[in-house]
């Protein structure tokens, strides 16, 4: 038994926000019906940063393809909200209610459902633009604490797209909660602006405190005297960080440096602060002196924080991800097979496992009409028509 078995979730999603959601309620065990166009999510066809989006967040989940501009498609899918218990949809702002499809119409199908909204702003004078991962990460301050000063750079990855999906899951569970006591559903809404500023709250507090500029990631004084890279005699880098007076006395035994470890300049974190300008470059040349093997060896073997620099790529023969299950082999809709990552949790005995790989188009329309009690009649006119794929 997965967590949320039995549950059943129509999915209206496109890009990541809303199909990292969606992936994430799959992944636990709902029936998520992910519902296209009969030409296909437009994310299929993505080139670019985008080749991976659909791949990745559609496994695990079902695809109906149907025209939902058609008054066969409302019909299907205000059948399907009868007996549905989640929604979760990400288009623009008005798009699903222009659509027919917004909280109030679907609510009166069924008082229980629960519908998540996923956008680009709360409630409030920004909620009718649009957004993108990369224009909240620019007006919510991301990208100013990423890049150095004067140059705000956009975070590796689709962070708060990510992000927001999972505050719009825990939403969801928290209405599910509700519902065991109230026996009705719930409007929930998540969006990327606010989540960014969630993100923020730390540097926004230490800005209120402190009363000065909050200076970017890589123009900030470290709290802790060593923590950094450092290139090694192979010219690759090594990440090492000292955060505790123990990790210190274990670094210069490792790194067989005893006037270190007795040098009372350096007995402190603060006081190995104060030498840094001629610490750091005094690591910087032993570490120069090694080989990354070398380096990670003793480090490991000294249970001091590190980390060598990795690559995506590197991540398919990571030794952690490939012990038990956290990747899981993946046909792509291109017919590749990759090892992509599990869900990122450990929940008791349950098995989170690839059940479905991502569909193709409509690969589930019959399958699921029919369960709706539709006839191979209506379902062959319909294909006919175009109306469904």
């Amino acid at each position: 038994m997965l967590p949320l078995q039995g549950l059943k979730v129509l999915e209206f999603t496109h890009a990541v926000m809303g199909p990292a959601c969606g992936l994430l309620l799959a992944d636990m065990g709902a029936e998520v019906i992910h519902i296209e166009p009969p030409e296909g999510d437009a994310t299929r066809r993505l080139k670019g940063f985008g080749t991976g989006y659909f791949p990745y967040y559609s496994r695990n989940k079902k695809s109906l393809a149907i025209d939902l501009k058609s008054a066969e498609g409302k019909e299907i899918v205000y059948r399907l909200a009868k007996e549905a218990d989640i929604v979760v949809e990400n288009f623009g702002p008005g798009t699903m209610e222009r659509l027919g499809y917004g909280y109030q119409v679907l609510h009166q199908q069924n008082e229980r459902l629960i519908y998540c909204s996923l956008k680009g702003f709360l409630s409030g004078p920004y909620e009718k633009r649009h957004a993108m991962d990369e224009v909240v990460q620019m007006m919510g301050g991301l990208a100013y604490m990423t890049g150095p000063p004067g140059m705000p750079l956009r975070a590796g990855t689709s962070i708060i797209d990510i992000t927001g999906g999972m505050f719009g899951l825990i939403g969801i569970l928290a209405a599910l909660y509700e519902r065991e006591r109230t026996g009705k559903g719930k409007f929930v809404k998540a969006a990327l602006f606010e989540t960014t500023a969630f993100l923020m709250g730390q540097h926004m507090a230490y800005g209120a405190i402190t009363k000065v500029p909050v200076p970017p990631m890589p123009a900030r004084v470290s709290a802790w005297s060593v923590y950094r890279t450092f290139q090694t005699n192979e010219g690759e880098q090594v990440f090492i960080g000292i955060i505790s007076d123990k990790h210190w006395e274990k670094f210069c035994r490792a790194f067989n440096k005893p006037e270190w470890a007795t040098d009372p300049r350096l007995q402190t974190n603060n006081g190995r602060i104060d030498q840094r300008e001629w610490l750091l470059p005094a690591i910087e040349q032993l570490m120069a002196s090694l080989t990354k093997a070398e380096i990670i060896s003793r480090c490991e073997a000294a249970e001091i924080p590190f980390a060598p620099i990795a690559r995506p790529e590197d991540l398919f023969d990571d030794p952690q991800l490939n012990h038990g299950n956290s990747l899981l082999q993946t046909t792509l809709p291109d017919g590749t097979v990759a090892k992509l990552p599990n869900i990122p949790l450990e929940y008791g005995d349950a098995q989170f496992e690839l059940r479905q790989n991502p569909p193709d188009i409509g690969e589930h329309t019959t399958e699921l009409l029919q369960s709706l009690g539709y006839s191979e009649a209506q379902i062959a006119e319909w294909r006919n028509k175009g109306v469904i794929k």
